[in-house]
């Protein structure tokens, strides 16, 4: 046997256990590579520049405002358009169309923050908005794909996959980035803020690299009409209806409909501890480069335990396994509540590396099993209405508490609230019964 062969035999195996053993498997799985550039490079590299630079002569406060406000005005314009453009993308069979649309909406948004100079914050404001509208918006889409390109029991592998995909490569694209902006004449680069600048196009850039196997691999699905439905119908007007529809039928779904609940929940304790991590470890003097450091544990750590969350989801389900990290992240809240050293900050980062990606990416595949796919587009809209608006009460409930008792501390073990009440809710949930009502949908068509 030649050395090819062998290594052919030894990769083939791996490649089936960890969901990526067909090219339009790992085409759809390299997009979660593409658009994780922007997640972490973006949101980690262009606030800082925004308050420090992008806002010459402004207060810092009335910066951060400012950014802030363009975040929450780009998650609600997805929010609010998702659902309808998921249904109107179920009708009309155009799901990698409305992506790719998103996408062209991102990626020259993301490369055109190359060209913001300082004091040009209205420019920076909007090109940051379309990016995030392009990045959010192209998820519905592209999450919507999985229950097509994957068999049931190749969910959440995959899944699993496209999160450890995203980890690796968003982790390689920061590590360099943040290499510019710490040694730019070693890159031949003039200063830290065109290192900032060119890694904000970097982000585009790869972004739009890692999308093309998407479009070229994995096929658009098949249109199916549900009875009421002829082709030729209005597009738009056949999307209210469906959306209409659906929205009075949620209690058809009704596993799936409580599963949302509970993501929504557990989700948002998972999102104060990225959004306020940073924060909580300056206020408890860990340095700006431990902070630096802990975010790149994550991505890389999260690499090796996303495959070893689908492997446990094999064996156990991806219920149970969603149950571990939620047990795991109890932990985390009490590792940050006793946390006094920048070690003991990089242990919260291993902890968190460990369950983030295996658990979102369990609770994208859990709920992609549970809906009809031939409407996947437009619930997988109000999947991400409920995963943008999961972010809102846990910062809330973190700022309250530490106006109610003065410190940090208190309020970060607040948020083990949230993992218990998820997961308490996500107990109710009857996944069989679930699968069984999405089945059966598909089957009276």
């Amino acid at each position: 046997m030649t050395r090819a062969r062998r290594a052919s035999s030894m990769i083939a195996p791996w490649l089936e256990r960890n969901g990526l053993h067909r090219p339009e498997l790992r085409a759809w799985a390299a997009y979660d590579c593409a658009n994780s550039s922007f997640w972490v490079t973006v949101i980690q590299v262009f606030p800082i520049y925004f308050v420090s630079t992008v806002c010459v002569g402004m207060s810092p406060s009335n910066a951060s405002s400012r950014y802030a406000f363009a975040t929450t005005v780009a998650l609600i314009v997805v929010a609010a358009i998702s659902p309808i453009l998921g249904a109107v993308a179920d009708y009309a069979g155009v799901k990698k169309k409305m992506m790719a649309v998103f996408i062209a909406i991102g990626v020259p948004s993301t490369a055109a923050m190359f060209l913001i100079q300082p004091g040009e914050w209205r420019f920076a404001v909007l090109v940051y908005v379309l990016g995030n509208i392009g990045v959010a918006g192209s998820l519905v889409f592209y999450d919507s794909l999985l229950p097509h390109v994957a068999r049931q029991d190749e969910m959440d592998r995959v899944s699993i996959a496209g999160f450890a995909l995203g980890y690796l490569g968003s982790g390689l694209l920061l590590a360099l980035n943040l290499a510019w902006i710490r040694w730019p004449n070693r890159f031949g680069i003039p200063d830290a803020d065109t290192a900032v600048r060119l890694s904000l196009l970097s982000a585009a850039i790869w972004w739009l690299a890692f999308s093309m196997p998407l479009f070229l691999r994995v096929p658009e699905p098949t249109r199916r009409l549900e009875r009421d439905e002829r082709a030729g119908m209005n597009p738009m007007r056949v999307g209210f209806t469906r959306l209409v529809e659906t929205m009075r039928e949620l209690k058809r779904y009704r596993q799936a409909f409580v599963f949302l609940l509970a993501f929504m929940v557990y989700n948002d304790g998972i999102g104060t501890i990225i959004r306020m991590a940073a924060p909580y470890g300056t206020e408890i003097g860990i340095e700006p480069r431990a902070l630096v450091g802990a975010i790149l544990i994550v991505q890389f750590v999260g690499v090796p335990f996303s495959f070893i969350f689908g492997r446990i989801a094999r064996t156990i389900g991806a219920k149970r396994t969603i149950f571990i990290g939620l047990a795991v992240y109890l932990v985390i809240t009490l590792v940050a509540f006793r946390m006094r050293t920048a070690s003991e900050f990089f242990t919260l980062a291993v902890l968190v590396g460990m369950v983030q990606g295996g658990t979102q990416g369990l609770s994208r595949s859990l709920f992609a099993s549970m809906i009809p796919r031939h409407k996947s587009s437009e619930f997988f809209g109000f999947f991400g209405v409920f995963e943008k608006f999961s972010g809102i009460i846990g910062p809330a409930i973190f700022g309250l508490m530490i106006v109610l008792t003065g410190s940090s501390r208190s309020a970060i073990l607040a948020v083990a609230i949230f993992f218990i009440a998820g997961g308490l809710l996500l107990a109710s949930v009857d996944v069989s019964a679930g699968r069984k009502m999405a089945h059966e949908a598909e089957e009276d068509l």
